[in-house]
């Protein structure tokens, strides 16, 4: 048998989770790289760039277009490795506080 409240008590523990989990999200860090580490980008899980690292050998100015080109597939990397780190602990913190509703995809809170 279906329990509405107890349902409804579940809805607002995960909503008080999420809540949590989003104020948290500045605490996660992924770091994408490219052209073999040359350029290295760090983001936080609110999708901000924490640091650009570019290697010294780099650094000609016959190499701009390069350095631009890694620099944004560095970041875009950086990128898909925060969502899914984002989408590993949110699926950790909300664990067993709903029951499984087909259809039901929580993933995209936080998009």
């Amino acid at each position: 048998m279906f329990d509405m409240m107890n349902m409804l008590g579940k809805v607002k523990e995960v909503q008080g989770k999420m809540k949590s989990i989003k104020e948290n999200l500045v605490y996660l860090q992924a770091s994408g790289e490219s052209g073999a580490g040359l350029v290295k980008a760090t983001v936080n899980g609110n999708r901000q760039v924490l640091k650009i690292e570019i290697d010294n050998s780099l650094l000609k100015p016959e190499d701009k277009d390069m350095i631009q080109d890694l620099t944004v597939a560095a970041i875009n990397i950086a990128l898909k490795e925060i969502e899914i780190k984002i989408n590993e602990e949110m699926k950790k913190q909300t664990q067993g506080l709903l029951p499984n509703i087909p259809g039901m995809d929580l993933s995209n809170l936080f998009s």
